[in-house]
């Protein structure tokens, strides 16, 4: 109740303050920050009590407190407050290529590889055909020729299979799982958001052949697709030589020069036009291997992560429009169930072909549900490329990620409560500890 009690308070305080300031200044976005920040982090607190991640209650209170319910954070604070949401994916990224070792990958880059493989090949299958023998239900589709529906289908298809780096890290910095299953499925994730941006890519180009866009748009070269993979891992390598130097020859104030080299990691990405995340990611992993303090660093910013995942997940939820995703859910639903059992058979094929352990082969695909930043960003790229026919796939794709992001977190928890790693990780954390997102 004391938690219900803080929330009303805040609510109230916001609704007398705000009508006392100027749309879309400053002072009133960092206000709506302030009040979003602390709504977020005691909906997720009271999540906890009911069994519930965290995360979901972040996402939650997006929704409730944003511009599609409430309106306490409206469209413009929103909007004024993407560049936080942003620096967070930046964190976010260098933290989840800081957790991967060189010597794991190379002892079970293989693993990761194998079961990556397939799930995407599977999920991508499933996805297309899913989307194919339903044309008939879809108003973009009627009349259309079945090679034209094909090539949509396979669009949807390309975002359909993404998966969530930042819902994978979150949940792995707020159970402290450190075992087969949260490894494993960190190490996929991280490899499948470098393939789907790829194909993703490579799929719109089929696409605009089969399946030509109404409007005038310019279709990705194949040089431009190359050089945001192949630049992201050149600028990323840079930047973890970087900051490994400075780990070395200066080490001090290790959390907030975490942040200013995932700023500036940031914007010399976004600068050159190379893929972010897969930039921060290399970053992370270049410094966390090369330096001996690469610990330092990652043990300061993940103390320093529960503000940025409340963040990050607190705008995403704010993105939800319930009025749009609410008539689509009787589609949207059977996708989502076709697309986790072609999760779950895709893993288990994957896993057997690669020898993974029987916990990998039974509850990694309940880590890959999630969807997040990644999707929305290709859905919104598939709806400016297709200026007809775009916006109601994406619409459809929103949906479906506003489904896995609130399910996904549910089922990523209970399989690695179900694998023992929680409990493990209890037991193994020194007396006195902090978790990063208490």
């Amino acid at each position: 109740m004391r938690r219900f009690g803080i929330l009303v308070l805040l609510l109230a305080g916001m609704e007398l303050i705000l009508p006392l300031g100027i749309e879309g200044q400053g002072s009133q976005a960092l206000m709506s920050f302030g009040f979003l920040i602390l709504a977020a982090y005691t909906v997720g607190e009271v999540a906890t009590v009911v069994g519930v991640p965290k995360i979901v209650g972040y996402l939650l209170s997006g929704v409730l407190f944003g511009p599609h319910v409430l309106g306490t954070v409206t469209l413009a604070g929103a909007a004024r407050l993407a560049p936080v949401s942003e620096l967070a994916i930046a964190i976010i990224a260098f933290l989840a290529g800081a957790e991967l070792r060189w010597e794991e990958v190379r002892k079970r880059g293989l693993v990761f590889g194998k079961i990556m493989t397939v799930e995407l090949l599977v999920g991508f299958v499933a996805m297309t055909a899913c989307l194919y023998l339903i044309r008939g239900w879809l108003p973009i589709t009627a009349g259309l020729p079945s090679l034209e529906v094909l090539g949509l289908a396979m669009l949807f298809a390309a975002v359909a299979i993404v998966h969530s780096p930042a819902v994978t890290m979150a949940l792995l910095t707020e159970t402290r799982a450190r075992g087969p299953v949260a490894r494993t499925t960190l190490g996929v994730v991280l490899l499948a958001d470098v393939a789907v941006v790829l194909l993703f890519s490579l799929v719109l180009m089929v696409a605009r052949v089969i399946a030509p866009p109404s409007g005038p748009t310019a279709a990705p070269s194949l040089t431009l697709v190359v050089w945001e993979i192949g630049g992201a891992l050149v600028i990323g390598t840079g930047i973890g030589l970087a900051v490994a130097a400075y780990l070395r020859f200066v080490g001090r104030e290790m959390v907030l020069f975490g942040v200013l080299a995932a700023f500036f990691g940031l914007e010399i990405a976004q600068l050159a036009h190379v893929e972010l995340l897969l930039t921060l990611l290399v970053a992370g992993f270049v410094a966390e291997n090369i330096s001996e303090h690469g610990e330092k660093l990652r043990n300061a910013m993940e103390r320093s992560a529960a503000p940025i995942f409340v963040v990050f997940f607190a705008l995403s939820g704010a993105k939800i429009d319930l009025a749009q995703v609410g008539p689509l859910l009787p589609l949207v639903v059977p996708i989502a169930l076709v697309r986790a059992g072609a999760l779950w058979a895709g893993v288990r094929i994957g896993a057997r072909w690669a020898n993974a352990g029987h916990a990998e082969t039974q509850f990694v695909w309940m880590g890959l549900v999630s969807q997040a930043g990644v999707a929305i960003g290709l859905a919104t790229i598939l709806a400016e490329a297709y200026p007809g026919r775009g916006p109601f796939l994406a619409g459809l794709l929103l949906a479906l990620i506003a489904i896995n992001e609130s399910v996904g977190p549910i089922l990523f928890r209970r399989a690695l409560t179900r694998s023992g790693e929680i409990a493990l990780s209890a037991a193994t954390e020194p007396s006195g500890s902090v978790s990063a997102t208490r």
